[in-house]
């Protein structure tokens, strides 16, 4: 296995953990139906949903590789939502490294007319974002992974940049694809609920380093063919019905204020299917407050004290008016 360096507590690397879960997908292509093929400069291409059928297992495993290895991702029925009981489950006992290290989708990467944010393990060893000034993770593989939520392939000067920022050639880059429109694709988005709850944790300074566990839930969102509208539904999953647990070291005081300031109810733009918001800013993602990105409902627990603190709510009428119940 390559080595990683870190002062906390991940050892593994995220791209090799990743890259396995990468080479069941290939040996299993034909089974998560999704296409398997080399671009011009020898990079993996993998199409979990673009031309390609994909579906909610291709889903799954697409959501373990962004969070480099370092997640479990299960489906199954849940309470919660009387009219939508099938639930993503996400957790992660290394969620820093996991969630924002690998699966936050920070890494910009356009060329002409291709745009698309790029997540998973391939972030940790390039290390570009800004995020990583604070994050001192650093992976060191022979091969990278970056999951993109794109309707194609990157074009060569995607490729070039992601292998060269990772130091490795472009046949060691694996770029696995899939659009919000797709089951995959709606599948992995939805799996960021834990991701959205360490994100919003990061924006309120709690100290990243206190995080020692996490799981959170979401409901699978139908999938819809208008990008706004699928990744509205995909938004409101989380936004009106995720839940987020994170055990955390520190004063019990300072587990009460994080589980009263991550819930989505404390954003000022609450309260609308997120396509009614997109379409209200004009299409503008960054005029959106950033607070609304957070589950619906956080329970937070002081390991050391034992104690539990939690707030917000499930909003069922707008996850049913979001998802077309």
């Amino acid at each position: 296995m390559s080595a990683s360096e870190n002062t906390g507590r991940a050892t593994a690397s995220v791209n090799t953990l990743a890259g396995e879960i990468v080479d069941r997908l290939v040996a299993g292509a034909e089974r998560y139906r999704v296409s398997v093929s080399r671009g011009s400069l020898g990079e993996l291409l993998i199409d979990a949903g673009a031309k390609a059928a994909g579906g909610i297992d291709a889903g799954l495993l697409l959501t373990e590789i962004c969070m480099g290895g370092l997640g479990k991702v299960t489906l199954s029925h849940a309470p919660g939502a009387a009219k939508w009981p099938f639930w993503l489950t996400v957790s992660s006992n290394d969620p820093v490294v996991a969630c924002l290290a690998s699966q936050y989708a920070g890494w910009s990467l356009s060329h002409e007319k291709f745009f698309a944010l790029g997540s998973g393990p391939g972030r940790a060893q390039a290390r570009v974002e800004k995020l990583f000034e604070e994050i001192s993770y650093k992976d060191r593989a022979g091969r990278v992974t970056i999951v993109l939520e794109s309707s194609s392939p990157p074009p060569k000067e995607v490729v070039e940049k992601v292998a060269s920022k990772s130091d490795v050639s472009p046949d060691k880059v694996a770029f696995v694809y899939a659009p919000t429109q797709s089951l995959a694709g709606s599948v992995q988005v939805v799996g960021r609920v834990l991701e959205v709850a360490l994100h919003k944790a990061h924006e309120l300074h709690f100290p990243l380093e206190n995080i020692v566990d996490g799981v959170a839930t979401a409901p699978l969102s139908p999938p819809h063919p208008d990008f706004v509208q699928a990744m509205g539904r995909t938004n409101d999953a989380i936004i009106y019905a995720g839940r987020a647990h994170l055990f955390v070291k520190g004063p019990a005081s300072a587990a009460k204020e994080l589980a009263e300031k991550l819930p989505s109810s404390n954003s000022r733009d609450y309260g609308q299917p997120f396509a009614e918001i997109f379409k209200a800013y004009k299409g503008d993602f960054y005029q959106i407050d950033g607070s609304l990105f957070s589950p619906a409902e956080a329970l937070v627990t002081a390991v050391e004290t034992g104690e539990t603190f939690r707030a917000g709510k499930i909003d069922e009428a707008l996850l049913d008016k979001s998802f077309g119940a």
